[in-house]
């Protein structure tokens, strides 16, 4: 009796050994999935795809611009699509955006075009310290390179800025960027004319009270700080050259062709100029099932958008721009929709 007991309970050990290291292994799997990595979803017991991460962050911008805005309607489109607790989070905006996907802080962030292919390359302020795990989602809506003076000063064209007082954008910013790109295919650089390192806003309060004549502002159109402008002086917006649009486009991708309508700034004609993009970058390891969900539900339900640049946003023009590598999931859903860079 005492060897039957000894048995049984030998017995009931080893059925509790095989039943833990099943449960073990199967958590140990679990923790695997939930590092993302580029296989594909798996249905949970419950139907549900495991996409191998529980929470999903977006970087955007400040509470007061268009990113923040956008990033809380997309993370609830996200969110009902996928299943996955998404939000929008606060930034510095473009530059902070890619050191947050480097550090693996956020998942998806927005940014310019521009920006994002300085940082995948190393190049500009990102120069040494290259994003190699950032990729394209889509692109979103122009961010128009404006060149602002008024009539009073007789400057008609780019050429005209030479020996003229400039602003360029602050040092290390976007626009500092797209001035010297643009100044380099008209022959120019910036130490053809007196440059100034300001602000939007101190832009054009400089030209409003003479210590400027121009300055490049790379934003989306309407811009408050020119409309503010246009509200006391005679504002009048540069237009590019199409040849020079061409090359600029040739050189650095990033770029997009961009008219500025006829009315804005009490403009007399349509302006044609070029943009940056703003747009969406998402993690490299992410799952492709997973960016394409996430790019899928953003594109198709752009009519839920609540905010005005959501007209703007259209599939069809969703790799406008694009200047850096686009995320297979992103790919595989604009394949599908048969959408191409243009």
């Amino acid at each position: 009796m005492k060897r039957k007991s000894l048995f049984m309970g030998a017995a009931l050990l080893i059925i509790l050994s095989i039943f833990l290291t099943g449960c073990g292994s199967s958590d140990k799997e679990g923790e695997k999935n939930n590092t993302g990595g580029n296989k594909g979803a798996e249905n949970t017991d419950e139907g549900k795809k495991d996409y191998g991460i529980k929470f999903l962050s977006i970087a955007t911008g400040g509470t007061g611009g268009t990113y923040y805005p956008l990033g809380g309607n997309f993370a609830s489109f996200i969110q009902d699509a996928t299943g996955i607790d998404s939000n929008a989070v606060t930034s510095n905006a473009s530059a902070e955006n890619m050191a947050l996907i480097k550090k693996e802080e956020v998942e998806v962030a927005f940014t310019q075009t521009d920006i994002a292919t300085y940082a995948s390359e190393g190049t500009m302020m990102f120069n040494g310290d290259k994003v190699e795990n950032v990729r394209g989602l889509g692109t979103l809506y122009p961010e128009t390179i404006q060149i602002v003076t008024t009539a009073n000063t007789g400057i008609k064209s780019v050429e005209d800025l030479k020996g003229k007082s400039v602003s360029v954008g602050e040092a290390g910013s976007g626009t500092r960027a797209n001035a010297e790109q643009i100044l380099e295919m008209y022959g120019m650089t910036v130490d053809d004319v007196k440059a100034r390192n300001l602000s939007f806003d101190d832009s054009t309060t400089g030209i409003q009270d003479g210590t400027i004549d121009a300055a490049f502002i790379t934003a989306g159109t309407p811009t408050g700080a020119v409309e503010g402008l246009a509200a006391t002086e005679d504002v009048v917006i540069i237009p590019l050259d199409g040849d020079k649009i061409d090359a600029l486009i040739e050189k650095y991708p990033y770029y997009a062709k961009d008219t500025i309508a006829e009315g804005t700034y009490g403009s007399k004609a349509d302006i044609e100029t070029v943009a940056v993009q703003a747009m969406l970058v998402v993690r490299s390891d992410l799952s492709d099932d997973l960016v394409y969900d996430i790019t899928k539900a953003i594109f198709e339900n752009t009519d839920k958008i609540g905010h005005a640049k959501g007209k703007l946003i259209k599939t069809e023009n969703a790799l406008n721009g694009m200047g850096i590598e686009l995320h297979p999931g992103a790919k595989k859903y604009f394949d599908e929709n048969g959408v191409s860079a243009k």
